[in-house]
């Protein structure tokens, strides 16, 4: 096995580079932790890392093994969150006019919009308004890169086969709050989503529901996190894009606190690492039978 690295603004990639790849990409859009130069951000570290999906790129780093892709961002969610539209803007930040149209959604209103401006209710990430050109640089070096470097990965996966099966990879924390769709409620071990259906075929998700449940995992469908941004862009079943996303209760595998991992991480990784081979073994099921 041979597994290369590919780098571009702001984005890590490692792909297997074998002659038979399988049409399976996994990407981790909120992993990154490298501070971008000119941040600016007043909020302390601490604060700003509850924004990210701490580890779970490391739990999905066995996907090439399995003949699959993975994707990962280097940058913090904390700086630009690539799952959400971009003009997703947020009023309340600019520190001039934004000079095009934009559609603020109801997470820009709870202040987890494109560019952030809470992480947590109370706290805000700046002691400043962001100036158009910082925000538009940040679009520009950043998010799309990503955007293109996964678009151009699934179509080029989907040319050579057909099909093509993507999975984005996140975290979520064990409580929600006032921020979160579902209030402060406790959560169950995994949330598996396909924008009710619209971003991917309903066999793909039955398959990963049931990847984690043979391994004593509870999982919830599209309850409350049915999936954002990366599903409605890159989802597009009826073409032969099929896009589902995954939440992992952060409380099987870290301190919430400190972000450490605890003892149940080896294990997660283990299963997750198991449930890429069943979904591998699906899509090369699939692709043999010219689905």
């Amino acid at each position: 096995m041979t597994i290369g690295h590919l780098e571009t603004p702001g984005v890590h990639r490692t792909a297997f580079e074998a002659a038979d790849p399988l049409p399976l990409v996994f990407d981790s859009p909120h992993s990154g932790t490298d501070l971008p130069a000119g941040f600016g951000a007043a909020a302390p570290l601490a604060i700003l890392r509850e924004a990210e999906d701490t580890h779970v790129d490391t739990l999905f780093a066995a996907a090439p093994e399995h003949r699959a892709t993975l994707i990962a961002a280097r940058f913090p969610r904390a700086f630009v969150d690539v799952n959400r539209a971009p003009d997703d803007i947020d009023a309340e930040l600019l520190a001039e006019p934004w000079p095009g149209p934009f559609r603020p959604s109801v997470r820009t209103e709870r202040g987890i919009g494109l560019i952030r401006r809470l992480v947590v209710p109370g706290q805000p990430i700046y002691d400043r308004k962001l100036p158009v050109a910082e925000i538009e640089a940040r679009l520009t070096r950043y998010y799309r890169p990503y955007h293109d470097h996964l678009d151009e990965t699934l179509s080029a996966l989907q040319r050579r086969f057909g099909a093509v099966w993507h999975v984005d990879c996140h975290s979520m924390k064990s409580v929600g709050n006032a921020t979160t769709p579902d209030g402060e409620r406790r959560r169950t071990d995994l949330v598996i989503g396909d924008l009710h259906g619209r971003s991917c075929e309903a066999a793909f998700t039955e398959r990963a529901v049931l990847a984690f449940a043979r391994r004593g995992y509870s999982a919830a469908v599209n309850d409350p996190y049915a999936g954002a941004y990366i599903l409605e862009r890159h989802g597009r079943p009826a073409e032969g894009r099929h896009a589902l996303q995954i939440e992992f209760n952060r409380a099987l595998y870290m301190d919430e606190r400190t972000r450490e991992p605890t003892a149940g991480f080896d294990r997660l990784r283990a299963d997750v690492t198991a449930a890429i081979g069943e979904l591998a073994a699906y899509v090369e099921e699939a692709v043999g039978a010219g689905r």
